[in-house]
Parts: C-alpha cells; sequence; structure tokens
C-alpha cells in the first residue's frame, strides 16, 4: 500500500504538467477553432443562397451525427492513406474543432438568429448568456481531449498510461488521472462562476 501511494505521490505534478502542457493548450486551440467554425456555420446557414445554407446543414449533420473518436482516427490514420500526414496535436486540434452543441448555441445566442438581432443585441448581455454554453464546451473539451491519447498525444491521460503501463499500479493511476482532470474542471467551473456574476453585475447597470 505505501508503494502505491508513493506511485501516486510522484505520479501527481507529472502528470498536473502533461494537462498544463498538453490537454489545456489542446483545448484551448481546438475551442478557439471551433467558435470561429461555428460563427461560420451560423452566417453560412442564415444565408439566402441555398447552396451556403445547405453546404451548412450538411457540414453540421455530419459532425453531430459521427463519433469523435473515428473523426479523429479519419483524419490522423485515415488521411495518410491518401497522402496526407498530420502529426498527431495538429490532428487532435483539427478534430476537436468541430462544431460542438455548445458552440453552435452560443452562436445563436449572440443575435446571429435571425439577422436583423445581430445589429440590436446588447453586446454585455450576449456575452452573458454566451459564457454558459461556451464554458460547458470548453470543459468538455478538457474531459474529450483524453480521446488525444490514442494517437499519442502527449497531454494528461497519455501520461498516466505510461505511468500505469511502467508501474502496472493501472487501477490507482488511472484514478489519480480522473481526480485530476476533476480539479481541471473544477477550476474551470469555478472561472465561469465567477465570470457569470462579473457580468451579470455589467448588465445589471
Amino acid at each position: 500500500m505505501n508503494d502505491v501511494w508513493s506511485l501516486m505521490l510522484d505520479s501527481f505534478w507529472p502528470m498536473v504538467l502533461a494537462g498544463l502542457r498538453g490537454t489545456i493548450p489542446l483545448s484551448l486551440a481546438s475551442f478557439a477553432i471551433g467558435l470561429v467554425i461555428a460563427l461560420l456555420m451560423a452566417l453560412l446557414r442564415l444565408s439566402r443562397n441555398v447552396v451556403l445554407s445547405g453546404i451548412a446543414r450538411f457540414y453540421i449533420s455530419i459532425i453531430r451525427g459521427t463519433p469523435l473518436l473515428v473523426q479523429l482516427f479519419v483524419i490522423f490514420y485515415g488521411l495518410p492513406t491518401i497522402g496526407v500526414t498530420i502529426d498527431p496535436f495538429p490532428a487532435a486540434v483539427i478534430a476537436f474543432s468541430s462544431v460542438p452543441r455548445g458552440q453552435w448555441e452560443a452562436a445563436h445566442t449572440v443575435g446571429l438568429s435571425p439577422t436583423k438581432t445581430l445589429t440590436r443585441i446588447i453586446l454585455p448581455q450576449a456575452a452573458r448568456v454566451s459564457v454558459p454554453p461556451l464554458s460547458n464546451t470548453f470543459i468538455s473539451l478538457v474531459k474529450d481531449s483524453s480521446l488525444a491519447s490514442l494517437i499519442l498525444v502527449s497531454e494528461l491521460f497519455r501520461q498516466a498510461q505510461n505511468i500505469a503501463a511502467f508501474s502496472y499500479e493501472f487501477m490507482a493511476v488511472y484514478l489519480e488521472a480522473a481526480l485530476i482532470y476533476w480539479l481541471f474542471c473544477l477550476v474551470l467551473s469555478f472561472g465561469q462562476n465567477a465570470l457569470e456574476k462579473r457580468l451579470d453585475r455589467h448588465v445589471a447597470h
């Protein structure tokens, strides 16, 4: 038992650092690119051009209708078979940047439907309404980023896999990884609540 506790203490900071250096940057990059794509898709769906709106609807349907893991494998393992090779980290960013539901909802709440609302909406109110879905989306990305370990991206869960494979203490190490993910998400949730309260004060005035 002492050996297990010693292992968990020794592996805690390496996994936290892997999260800070791999998981969080991956999630941030995917979130930022995904938000741009979500806004673009929202604008295309509002287009009077049937072709453009059809492309947007088809894209959203494909992304929502296929598992994220399958998308990740298609990008990382499938594309090289047709001559397109992408490194693990950017491949994960591309996969995780697909339009999540939260970002699509946020694109609507900031005034992208209908079109007239876009020119009349008050920015502080728009920000207040969009914070919850955007924050939830980012927290989901942090958790989903563990899938990137399957294509050898150096992030939190990949570090946990390496430690578990070396020590054979799979239960202890994976539970510790789960704890660290929970702590990350807890901190992000606190940040979300603080931001919402601050925006509430601005909206109230």
